[in-house]
């Protein structure tokens, strides 16, 4: 009885002159008429461009209402939202040829540079903080909107022309288009200078053009490799390209259409009558053209632009080897002498980090030994600078050569491996010294202080000699094996009297350090931090006929990889909390949103359409619980799918649900950081399947009775439709930045978990027009954390002074200290911790209504606690942590800006003590 019933719930056949599926055949006539080749029994030719006019015309109409709605008031608000402060920065960068380094590939940002410097941007907005105005500085940000506002508004024709080309009905179709227009997340998203506009376009097209090469293939061996074969494989390998160019998680795309492929390629395996081994082989190198050639071609061809727009140095380059830079203009190094010898003034560079030169200044550890700092400094400076001696002064014909210039006579002496040295520091008079005295940091029993040690005609003592120990399997070259060579010879400095080794890790210094690179000295530290090169070499002997070397160009491949391979290591590394982030199980229930700008009483929250969010992961359900009915039956001997409707029921929705899981099971996977805009891939595949149940419920299952009664199933659209638009009215408040009351909003709030505030609101809309606006022009409140408890008024003369920041009368300023809970700490919380913690710097934006008596109105406007600090998923501060594992390093840069760094200890006077001001070591108190 149970098979009989599912036999005559699910019959059909198809209606190729009006492209509808409509049943009139059962079971045994699906059997009887199974095809002998590979062509899918029960599929008709969805061709996208023979719809009927009538398609066309309410296509056109849904595209104009999308327009309309992406859209609306784009201008608003007219200051730097969420992650414009990354991806606007960018723009900036790629006009200013500035070089940067993001966790994404940069085919989306390549276009908002374009938007904006067509619409002439100048790349001289910075895009620094949330609330920047946009105005005064005359920043098109309204065409850079416009970019992914019609790339949004492009994604409502896509899904329309996909449902179509899958054999839905033309109102399901319009169903599908509907649901993405009102669909609040996505719209919120495309009205701003972010990637996952693009992204989801991409995406989308991609599908589209899968979906319709699919319909082709299935129709069998009359439609392979003719026209529309080839066009729609081709842009399909097209739009691949463009998706994983825009973000990594196109390869969720790539993987989507990959195993799609190895089930055409079974099919056809298994086609023996018609697919000749030499066919199959034309099926499976078309396939690798189109879906492998092609889209590598895309993504290297867009890196190569990415190259060539960032010629100059920038913020992103310490993340870059040295051979990297050297490619970028003003970075590059003039040939130096190949050997190094004794009395070499020479520069010496880590080899695992990108701390930079080894590096001392005229500025005292405030602990420990209490001699001068050695750290690594990531720019060049005549601090950098050493001169190798030896353990012992040449001889001359009345003695001992004395002074630093005693090997400038005479023949050159190489410096060969086991050689003992002494490191002498030419601006400071003093040389490289170890003891057996903890750092003032790391303060671990293996690791031992470096300082600078001595005064000018001092001899030094035994703490100052380091025997050199070549590592033969890093250098290039047979010479660099024996001898130290300029840049081809790896090498340790081992400390004589303590047997530890000339070390450096990511852990930076406080402020007394100026944030560079802590240098200890360590007996059990891992190898690859253990390891120097030597970049500078200048010697008087050394003349123009000497042996010279450079940098290996690493031209464009080698420069593609290891850019590859920064992205990889920065994006996994991602993996503090944020304000904002969730995790991948709250995402199909859209448990909590993320809050992007707050100004005005108004706010910008990203939050999904909970009618479209929920009943699209609800048709998700469906199919798994109909995917597991049908492996139970299947088990227990009923034949379903003889049946031609349950196997299209089965593949078709099928291969939707599987583009959902590849777009969303993976991010179980990551630790990084993740946000609810990461679902946004995976929410379009899961209304494409909600469309394609509702299709199959209202038009193809005769024993439901839908399929009789079309007018039901229109209604039934009208309906969902008209309840979707509804809730994208309630919530259209915080996509657009609208005006909102509090009662509104509360009313709204479903879930306790949507974290928007309410209060921020106004009680009534009219009290709108009463309140003094913030100015648009006036930079935002801030609140800082601190980067230490020490009061900012004075300034210490160690300390390089800050610029002032813009006169503004609606600027405060306000520190706040607190503990990794959140919890504000008192002036004698903050000094008991001092000298214990450091304390990271978190600038949040607070506007505050005042009257004309300067008087506070109210607690203040949205954001007020929510606005969303800066989204790391870009740019990724130092790691700071001592207890962070030894690894190669390669994932964080000595610093983020090198502006903020050329010429700071130049601009540096000492103090009367001799000493920087005190500061902190971490980590027991976090921002």
């Amino acid at each position: 009885m149970v098979q009989k019933a599912a036999s005559s719930q699910l019959q059909t056949s198809v209606k190729e002159s009006t492209n509808e599926a409509v049943v009139t055949n059962g079971v045994a006539s699906s059997a009887n008429n199974k095809s002998k080749d590979f062509s899918s029994d029960g599929v008709a030719d969805n061709d996208i461009f023979m719809l009927p006019a009538s398609d066309f015309q309410l296509l056109g109409l849904l595209t104009a209402i999308a327009a309309l709605v992406r859209l609306f008031r784009i201008y608003q608000p007219s200051s730097v939202v969420f992650d414009e402060v990354h991806f606007g920065g960018f723009a900036s960068k790629y006009i200013k040829g500035r070089f940067f380094m993001d966790v994404h590939p940069p085919l989306a940002k390549l276009l908002l540079t374009l938007a904006g410097w067509l619409a002439g941007f100048d790349g001289n907005f910075d895009f620094k903080d949330i609330g920047k105005d946009y105005v005064e500085p005359g920043v098109p940000y309204v065409a850079m909107r416009l970019l992914p506002a019609l790339m949004g508004v492009m994604t409502i024709p896509t899904i329309f022309l996909t449902l179509k080309a899958t054999g839905c009905r033309t109102m399901t179709a319009a169903m599908g288009a509907g649901l993405i227009i009102f669909e609040n997340g996505l719209l919120t998203q495309s009205r701003l200078i972010l990637l996952d506009s693009p992204l989801i376009i991409f995406t989308a097209f991609t599908a589209l053009a899968w979906t319709c090469f699919t319909n082709q293939h299935e129709q069998g061996p009359e439609k392979a490799f003719d026209a529309s074969w080839w066009f729609w494989l081709v842009a399909t390998g097209l739009g691949l390209g463009a998706t994983v160019s825009v973000k990594w998680v196109g390869l969720f795309t790539i993987a989507w259409v990959g195993s799609l492929t190895l089930v055409q390629l079974w099919v056809l395996l298994g086609d023996t009558t018609t697919v000749t081994p030499r066919r199959l082989l034309k099926h499976f190198l078309a396939r690798l053209f189109c879906l492998v050639v092609i889209p590598l071609t895309v993504y290297l061809g867009l890196f190569a632009i990415h190259f060539i727009c960032l010629v100059n140095p920038g913020d992103g380059d310490g993340f870059m080897s040295s051979e990297f830079q050297a490619t970028l203009n003003s970075k590059a190094m003039q040939d130096v002498p190949a050997d190094v010898v004794l009395g070499s003034r020479v520069s010496i560079r880590h080899h695992n980090t990108h701390g930079g030169y080894l590096h001392s200044h005229n500025h005292m550890y405030p602990t420990g030994s209490k001699q001068q700092q050695i750290t690594l400094y990531p720019h060049k400076d005549e601090n950098n600078v050493w001169l190798l001696e030896n353990q012992t002064q040449p001889e001359g014909l009345d003695g001992p050569i004395k002074g630093s210039n005693a090997w400038d006579t005479g023949e050159p002496i190489p410096i060969r491996d086991k050689t003992v040295l002494r490191l002498y520091h030419s601006v400071t008079d003093r040389r490289l010294h170890s003891h057996d005295v903890r750092p003032p940091v790391s303060e671990a029993d293996w690791q031992n202080e470096v300082s600078a040690y001595g005064y000018e005609g001092f001899e030094g003592d035994a703490n100052d000699y380091f025997r050199v120990e070549i590592i033969k399997s890093l250098s290039d070259g047979a010479a660099a094996k024996d001898r130290l060579r300029t840049i081809e010879t790896k090498f340790r400095l081992v400390h004589i009297m303590t047997g530890c080794a000339l070390f450096s890790h990511k852990v930076k210094l406080p402020d007394w350090g100026f944030e560079q690179q802590e240098v200890t000295c360590a007996k059990q530290g891992t190898l690859p931090n253990s390891i120097w090169y030597i970049e500078q070499n200048e010697h008087p002997l050394l003349g123009a006929n000497a042996e010279k070397v450079n940098y290996k160009n690493p031209g464009f491949l080698g420069k593609f990889w290891e850019l590859q391979k920064v992205m990889w290591t920065t994006n996994a590394g991602l993996v503090e909390s944020h304000a904002w982030d969730s995790r991948p199980p709250s995402w199909p229930v859209l448990r909590r949103g993320i809050n992007f700008w707050g100004k005005d009483r108004r706010q910008i929250y990203l939050i999904g359409n909970p009618v479209i969010w929920w009943s699209s992961t609800a048709a998700i359900g469906i199919y798994f619980v109909f995917k597991a009915l049908s492996i139970l039956r299947w088990q227990r001997g009923f034949k379903d799918y003889e049946n031609i409707n349950f196997k299209r029921f089965d593949y078709e929705i099928g291969t939707s649900v599987l583009g959902w899981a590849f777009h969303y099971f993976p991010f179980f996977l990551m630790q990084r950081q993740l946000f609810l805009h990461h679902y946004f891939p995976a929410l379009y595949f899961a209304i494409i399947a909600l469309c394609q149940v509702y299709d199959f419920a209202t038009n193809r299952i005769s024993s439901l009775g839908l399929r009789q009664r079309p007018a039901i199933g229109r209604g039934g659209i009208a309906v969902f439709l008209a309840i979707s638009i509804v809730a994208f009215t309630l919530y259209a408040p915080l996509s657009y930045g609208n005006r909102w009351t509090q009662s509104a909003c509360n009313k709204v709030k479903i879930l306790n978990t949507w974290d928007f505030d309410c209060s921020v609101f106004p009680t009534e809309l009219s009290q709108y027009a009463v309140e003094a606006p913030s100015a648009g022009n006036a930079a935002q409140t801030a609140a800082p954390v601190a980067p230490g408890p020490s009061d900012k008024g004075s300034q210490d003369l160690n300390v390089t002074p800050q610029p002032a920041a813009e006169p503004s009368v609606s600027r405060v300023e306000k520190v706040e200290y607190r503990d990794q809970d959140g919890n504000i700490l008192d002036e004698e919380q903050v000094k008991a911790l001092e000298g214990k913690v450091s304390f990271e710097t978190r600038y949040e934006t607070r506007t505050r209504v005042i009257d004309s008596d300067g008087k506070e109105v109210d607690d203040g406007p949205a954001g007020a606690e929510g606005v969303a600090p800066p989204h790391p998923d870009v740019e990724r501060l130092p790691e700071t942590a001592p207890e962070v594992p030894e690894d190669d390093g390669r994932d964080s840069p000595a610093t983020a800006s090198p502006e903020d760094d050329i010429g700071k200890e130049k601009s540096v006077e000492k103090a009367d003590d001799g000493r920087p001001r005190p500061a902190s070591e971490p980590s027991e108190a976090t921002r």
